[in-house]
């Protein structure tokens, strides 16, 4: 449920963004990104994700430590409630064109540039280092100019839940909540007419909704400040899957949509199609 660099299956995808005003850094949006990854080619694969923020360095990736549920903590309040009703300061150095560096299980390429991904690549272990097509390289470069791309590495034969990637971000349109959804499982560039089979929970929250918007999120009482400090109180979400398709592409709605909490108004994103 997203675009590899090599043959793989991904299963159980969940995809959160939040609209928040954070004390520090100021209007941001928060991703989460977690699935089951099995990886089907011969050797190391990656799991490209594209970004819409211009904006990003290895400090704004969040360590989910012993909270590794976060997201499925999202799940089950979303899950529960509809149960119920049917009964740091910011850098102003210059950012390096490929920034490497090791999250969870993967080994994080982060370019403004796709096409200078390759020559970064010697900088990611062998046995995590993937085999990138130039095409698949160049449809980023092409679709995606204004997005941050991150290219997560990993070897890991058998299927294995790894943390999810949390992450904060100056967004590009601070008032449309988007996530990466484009599905291409080959190592090639994705088919951008495609209807594709999806098994999604799609989250969302915003710090500017009122007292009862929502459902209210239980977390670990042991869980970082810090990290407190980029999530919400509440979300609300909606499940894709059970044999259903959707044309390829992301996922998104807008602000003043996600507030009236009309997640009919979620929609299926093609780059350069709104």
């Amino acid at each position: 449920m997203c675009i590899s660099t090599g043959e793989a299956a991904f299963n159980g995808t969940i995809v959160y963004c939040g609209r928040q005003h954070h004390p520090v850094h100021g209007l941001i949006h928060v991703l989460g990104y977690q699935n089951t990854a099995v990886n089907l080619a011969d050797g190391p694969n990656a799991m490209l994700l594209h970004l819409p923020t211009r904006h990003l360095t290895s400090r704004q990736f969040l360590p989910a430590g012993r909270a590794g549920d976060i997201l499925h903590r999202m799940v089950a309040a979303v899950e529960h409630a509809a149960a119920a009703a049917e009964g740091i300061a910011w850098m102003s150095a210059e950012p390096q064109p490929v920034q490497v560096f090791d999250h969870d299980v993967y080994t994080v390429l982060l370019a403004a540039d796709p096409t200078a991904v390759p020559a970064a690549l010697r900088q990611v272990p062998p046995h995590r280092r993937p085999d990138l097509d130039a095409d698949l390289l160049r449809f980023y470069a092409d679709h995606f100019p204004d997005h941050t791309i991150a290219v997560c590495c990993f070897d890991n034969a058998d299927a294995r839940r790894a943390k999810p990637l949390l992450l904060w971000y100056p967004p590009l349109d601070p008032d449309r909540l988007t996530v990466p959804a484009l599905d291409g499982h080959t190592g090639e560039a994705p088919d951008l007419d495609a209807v594709v089979p999806v098994d999604h929970w799609v989250l969302l929250s915003t710090d500017r909704a009122p007292a009862d918007w929502g459902t209210p999120v239980g977390y670990p009482g042991d869980m970082r400040h810090r990290l407190r400090a980029f999530l919400p109180d509440a979300v609300v979400g909606r499940h894709y899957g059970q044999g259903q398709a959707l044309p390829n592409g992301d996922f998104t709605i807008g602000h003043h949509d996600l507030l009236a909490g009309d997640l009919d108004r979620i929609e299926r994103l093609r780059p350069n199609h709104r």
